[in-house]
């Protein structure tokens, strides 16, 4: 049987003579090759924070552009058969996550200002309406700018939704709240939904052959769907004269009627930590946990609603990316007579960043390493953003992480044993067999 081995870029019988059934081995083992794998993902995750932070500074992407180039010149053929190498770039390319990550916050809230708390109307429409969904920021001030004063409201969906705690952005008073949970409800949700739809990055769902509502879905940019409507050079014309002319929202049935809050960004979390340290303590706070990232469909993610509602009372959660979604309808109230909120959304998956933030000044007030505090991380896994934000935090040295509902395809079982070995990786089983693990005693 021939195969065809993009490491050598030859057909020979076995790939590359190799036993038989290994693809992409050039003679060694795959390892190499699916580390290359992980390099091509995560630029791809890095490539899109370098697209969101081009709009407002081009000039600070060159070094993030350098590490791109780099790897990707890394993984051509026979250039490079070094394991530890591989290791070594792949920290490069975490490395330039946490810097993309870090521009991209300063542009949003020198741009935005800085997230505060807020509490934001969930499935609750009305009237005319656009409803938005991605990451672009820029994009969305520009669009409720066209729109306001023209009889529309904007609601925010998935991963917009920390649009709400930006001050420039909420106060338009045309933003009225957000529909719907992570990306992959788009097409339940247009169904039922009788405005317009807008997709401004990732995670946009392809729609069913003659579905009812493809004239009324719009993109931007690099986002593409066979039959939607481009919005090119922020020109929102049609995209307005679609929405007046769609059937007004009211009474729209989406099943839920409640709030969701957001706007706890590091910066704002870090203006508690007086409260917060005292708390600690005081035996108020006993652990914080990170569980944040990118949501897939499916009941495995359930794993994540059952992890948060069964943490003690003395535990704080910090969140962020579309994971959220899950348990972030759960009001889990204040830490006992602290007033700090149990609940953190830090923002968008870009924001994720800014629990390590959190975590160094706790490392700093408290005088403990960062592997040594009382904070566990439990990821979701999902698409290629989640992979630039894993080996972000590998490159910073966090270890201790869980990780599921499954790995990824591309981790075999070597380098998951490397994982583990060199940052203490850890795949998630259950939620209840895994908080005893978790707790601190």
């Amino acid at each position: 049987m021939s195969m065809f081995c993009y490491q050598c870029e030859m057909s020979q019988k076995g790939g590359c003579g190799s036993t038989g059934a290994t693809v992409g081995t050039c003679g060694k083992d795959e390892n190499l090759s699916r580390l290359q794998d992980i390099m091509i993902f995560g630029l791809k995750g890095l490539s899109a924070y370098r697209e969101h932070l081009n709009t407002f500074k081009p000039e600070l992407t060159k070094e993030i552009d350098d590490v791109m180039s780099e790897t990707l010149y890394f993984t051509l053929t026979n250039v490079n058969f070094n394991f530890n190498d591989h290791i070594n770039q792949l920290m490069k390319v975490g490395s330039a996550g946490v810097k993309v990550m870090n521009l991209l916050g300063e542009a949003h809230t020198n741009r935005f200002g800085i997230p505060t708390p807020v509490r934001v109307p969930q499935n609750k429409v009305e009237g005319k309406a656009i409803l938005v969904s991605g990451h672009d920021l820029e994009f969305f001030e520009k669009l409720l700018i066209a729109t306001e004063d023209k009889g529309i409201n904007v609601y925010t969906h998935s991963e917009m939704l920390p649009a709400h705690g930006y001050p420039e952005l909420r106060k338009f008073k045309h933003l009225k709240g957000n529909v719907g949970k992570a990306w992959f409800d788009q097409a339940k949700l247009m169904e039922k939904f009788t405005g317009t739809f807008v997709v401004n990055t990732n995670c946009i769902v392809p729609p069913k052959k003659n579905c009812s509502y493809i004239d009324r879905v719009f993109t931007h940019k690099i986002v593409g769907i066979e039959g939607s409507t481009p919005i090119e050079n922020y020109d929102f014309t049609e995209l307005i004269e679609r929405t007046l002319a769609c059937e007004p929202a009211n009474g729209i049935d989406l099943n839920e009627d409640t709030t969701l809050v957001t706007g706890h960004n590091y910066k704002t979390v870090l203006t508690l930590a007086p409260q917060i340290l005292k708390a600690i303590e005081e035996g108020k706070i006993k652990q914080f946990f990170v569980v944040a990232g990118c949501d897939a469909p499916g009941k495995p993610g359930e794993y994540y609603r059952e992890l948060t509602q069964n943490l003690p009372k003395d535990t704080v959660i910090l969140t962020s990316s579309c994971g959220k979604f899950r348990f972030n309808d759960i009001d889990f109230g204040e830490i006992e007579g602290t007033g700090i909120p149990r609940y953190l959304d830090l923002g968008q998956c870009n924001d994720s960043y800014g629990a390590v933030e959190i975590a160094k000044a706790l490392s700093d007030a408290l005088k403990t390493p960062i592997n040594d505090l009382p904070v566990s991380i439990v990821l979701s896994w999902m698409e290629q953003k989640a992979v630039i934000i894993l080996l972000a935090l590998f490159s910073l040295g966090v270890k201790n992480i869980y990780l599921g509902p499954k790995p990824p395809q591309f981790v075999n079982e070597d380098i998951f044993n490397f994982l583990a070995q060199n940052f203490n990786l850890t795949l998630t089983t259950n939620a209840k067999d895994d908080l005893k693990k978790l707790l601190i005693a």
